[in-house]
């Protein structure tokens, strides 16, 4: 089959289209034909590699994919060759304590796909049965692979751990991104009112169109923090949504008092300072939130199905092009989601 891979950290340089190996099912899995794949920030971090973290070489970037499936296992009875179906990411061994209660992304032998373990740049993967979700036929392969990691991980962090609901008002720190512009229209499904902090306008009218109530734009609101507070009436808000990392001084600032902030991610760097007297003297929670488990992204891909939440792309690169892709990806340009044609 053909792949994008590397065998060493770097620039986009080190990516190389070539062939590897097809990947042959196990008995509990599924060979699935992809189509489509989705760009993450994750890949770039990746390719690029950190401290302690260690690959198979070589390997393969990318979470998200769709297909059809081409081969099964012998112990697969639920999916047949030919349906068409979207991958969950987020690997669960299946069997520890966590894993058996539904909370596999507890797992204690957890992975994501394209990040510990070689991922969707490639024309054929194999997976467990039980991270595949039927499609429909009218559904793009695009759309679905647009779709799978960002919406599990907006709507497990926005309603399984933060709780937010109708009535509420949640500030969403960056507008471009795809977990950002999914969790826009989650909350607004939700019945909250929105504000987006973003970059430039051109983004801020396209998080706009997606439902977002208030725009404050940071080129020329540096504390927007203050902006958040004007637009509250001096209340600030009741969540959060900040995956940059960085930002946390602002963004407990403009929580209001027993607010929440929400965070699965962290964009902008690892590590930073915040100031403790916030988050005790506001009675603030911060909470932490990955991928989800495997019975939320069924729920949120039905809506996705059902037409209730859409996924937002940006642009479709050719497999051979995935550097460009990425490089498209870290400098910002995107609105949405960036896919590659795997055909």
């Amino acid at each position: 089959m053909k792949a994008i891979l590397f065998h060493q950290h770097g620039g986009p340089e080190v990516l190389q289209y070539t062939d590897f190996p097809t990947p042959q099912p196990k008995a509990d899995e599924v060979l699935i034909r992809l189509r489509a794949a989705a760009l993450n920030r994750m890949d770039v971090f990746v390719r690029n590699g950190w401290p302690g973290l260690k690959l198979e070489m070589p390997h393969i970037n990318g979470a998200d994919g769709a297909g059809e499936v081409i081969q099964i296992g012998e112990n697969i009875t639920e999916l047949k060759p030919g349906d068409r179906v979207v991958i969950n990411a987020n690997l669960g061994c299946g069997k520890c304590e966590f894993c058996l209660q539904g909370q596999d992304n507890l797992c204690r032998d957890w992975h994501l796909l394209g990040e510990t373990m070689r991922g969707t740049y490639a024309e054929y993967i194999c997976l467990p049965a039980r991270q595949i979700y039927k499609l429909p036929s009218d559904l793009d392969f695009h759309a679905a692979a647009a779709s799978g990691l960002v919406y599990q991980t907006a709507w497990h962090s926005m309603v399984k751990r933060g709780g937010v609901h109708v009535g509420e008002t949640v500030a969403i720190v960056g507008a471009g991104g795809g977990v950002n512009s999914a969790s826009i229209q989650i909350a607004k499904f939700l019945g909250a009112r929105v504000i987006v902090i973003g970059s430039n306008k051109s983004k801020l009218e396209a998080a706009q169109s997606l439902g977002a109530d208030i725009l404050i734009d940071r080129s020329r609101t540096e504390d927007w923090s203050k902006a958040v507070f004007s637009a509250t009436e001096k209340r600030g808000v009741d969540v959060v949504i900040d995956n940059v990392g960085t930002t946390f001084p602002l963004s407990l600032r403009a929580l209001r008092k027993g607010g929440r902030l929400l965070t699965v991610g962290n964009t902008g760097a690892p590590r930073f300072e915040i100031d403790n007297r916030f988050i005790f003297a506001k009675h603030l929670s911060i909470i932490g939130s990955t991928m989800s488990t495997l019975a939320d992204f069924s729920e949120v891909m039905d809506l996705i199905v059902a037409g209730k939440l859409k996924p937002i792309l940006d642009r479709i690169f050719p497999l051979q092009e995935a550097a460009a892709a990425q490089e498209r990806l870290w400098r910002g340009e995107n609105f949405g989601k960036i896919t590659l044609d795997i055909t």
